[in-house]
């Protein structure tokens, strides 16, 4: 049997921002983490500063997954590189009829899972710029949207959600949004991780617009051959995040700054791989993808 409860595998930046903002709204939540998380919550609870202020929301924090057991509602948040990991470790204490929903990055994660859970999982494009500075503080910068695939729970499950104000729409069509946002990290991520700077300074380059141009062609090359047509204004959606998020430093930058590892080889690294696959060039994505892998500590 399940209850009206929530576990986050994968509590990072992403994963405690959603944490936090379900739990301000009532909702009991349980983030699977790092040690240093659950030491942090334990202590002094998780932290969101949001509009200007700061409040301390009251979850749970474990490093253990059997916390899904009995969950009704779980989300993935791990990083790209560990998510056949991570499903392994829940499926087990997964209950029979809970929603799963991976709030990742990438093109490739619902199919990953989808061979490795016992039922189907609800991909989701997430459209907001959080940091983690220290282990229980996360800090909103921007944006909160998700995207929800269409399938079994979403419309309950976009309920809650923007019930928590977390805006939430479900898309028959959300393949495209995954790759249009696999192709605006490719454009934004790798800059700001080799250069230690955020999305103005970037801009502000007069190389820039002309490289964002070449790397965003490189992607729409290989997502067309793949079947899939990118928005004609994905170039301007890029520009756009450049304004609207200018102190941004991007989530791969952060990590390199950490020295944790990055999801650099489900960004580029994706993009080189299936333009491999299928003949076509991809020379940007290739020198950012492995600029980026040199530069992350062993």
């Amino acid at each position: 049997m399940t209850s009206q409860r929530i576990a986050i595998m994968g509590a990072g930046a992403v994963g405690c921002y959603h944490g936090a903002m379900l739990a301000r709204a009532g909702e009991q939540v349980t983030l699977i983490g790092r040690p240093a998380l659950e030491q942090a919550v334990a202590t002094h609870g998780l932290r969101l500063e949001k509009d200007g202020a700061v409040e301390t929301t009251s979850v749970r924090a474990t490093t253990d997954p059997a916390a899904v057991a009995g969950c009704d509602l779980v989300f993935l948040a791990v990083k790209s590189r560990n998510t056949r990991t991570a499903a392994r470790a829940i499926a087990p204490h997964l209950a029979a009829n809970a929603t799963v929903v991976s709030l990742q990055n990438g093109i490739s994660n619902a199919a990953i899972l989808a061979e490795e859970l016992p039922r189907p999982t609800l991909p989701a494009v997430v459209y907001v710029a959080v940091s983690m500075p220290t282990p229980g503080q996360v800090i909103h910068r921007g944006g909160g949207k998700l995207l929800l695939g269409d399938g079994p729970g979403a419309a309950a499950t976009a309920k809650r959600l923007n019930a928590a104000q977390i805006p939430t729409e479900v898309s028959p069509d959300v393949e495209t949004a995954l790759w249009t946002k696999l192709t605006i990290n490719c454009a934004l991520n790798a800059l700001s991780a080799l250069t230690r700077q955020p999305y103005a300074t970037i801009r502000a380059h007069p190389d820039a617009t002309a490289t964002f141009t070449a790397i965003v062609q490189e992607c729409t090359a290989v997502a067309q051959a793949s079947g899939i047509t990118l928005p004609r204004d994905i170039l301007d959606q890029v520009l756009t995040i450049t304004h609207t998020m200018p102190g941004q430093l991007s989530s791969t930058a952060q990590d390199l700054i950490a020295g944790k590892p990055t999801e650099i080889d489900h960004l580029n690294g994706e993009i080189t791989r299936r333009a491999d696959a299928l003949g076509l060039p991809a020379p940007l994505n290739r020198a950012l993808a492995l600029l980026v892998t040199l530069n992350t500590s062993p």
